[in-house]
């Protein structure tokens, strides 16, 4: 009888050893996506093959994903990655694409739109305004030049353009930081 509440007290207390133990390493993990999500440029572009930059972010955390998947982020964004990794650093793989020379938005051709609200689906960043069957227009401040907004339209009557010149940093949301 003494042995079996031995063995269930023992039994106990490593079960809450590593239930402690589990949550400190999910924090550690969540704080390193954090950083990491923190050099990442939030064009929320999908090319790194992730739903935004945070699910990247995540998995470059949990050791799913490589450093180099971020055309958006550059070689530039790719080399910071390795410095809070400690890892060898990496230029962007091909694969995902190439960083554009300037900084591009997306503008619409209102007289050729038909209002079908594509675009406004397909927008991550909520960029473009606009209503069903009415023209609509892309907020150039807000737009990161993902060029999520342009296989969705059904009269190609999307663009992309150098951004402003007052956006001249790619992208623009790293403006704000």
């Amino acid at each position: 009888m003494v042995a079996a509440l031995l063995i269930t007290a023992a039994f106990a207390a490593c079960l809450g050893l590593v239930l402690l133990w589990l949550p400190a390493t999910q924090r550690r993990e969540d704080i390193l996506a954090e950083r990491i999500n923190e050099l990442l440029p939030q064009t929320q572009c999908r090319r790194c093959t992730f739903d935004g930059c945070l699910p990247y972010a995540t998995a470059i955390a949990r050791g799913e994903a490589g450093i180099d998947q971020c055309p958006p982020g550059g070689d530039t964004t790719a080399a910071a990655l390795a410095t809070l990794l400690r890892r060898e650093r990496r230029a962007v793989d091909p694969q995902y694409g190439v960083m554009p020379v300037y900084p591009a938005v997306a503008v619409i051709d209102e007289t050729t739109c038909i209002g079908c609200t594509k675009c406004i689906q397909a927008c991550p960043v909520d960029a473009i305004v606009g209503g069903s069957k009415l023209m609509h227009t892309v907020i150039a401040a807000d737009c990161t030049g993902c060029e999520l907004c342009i296989p969705p339209c059904p009269v190609d009557c999307i663009d992309m353009r150098p951004a402003p010149a007052g956006m001249q940093q790619f992208p623009p949301l790293m403006a704000a930081r």
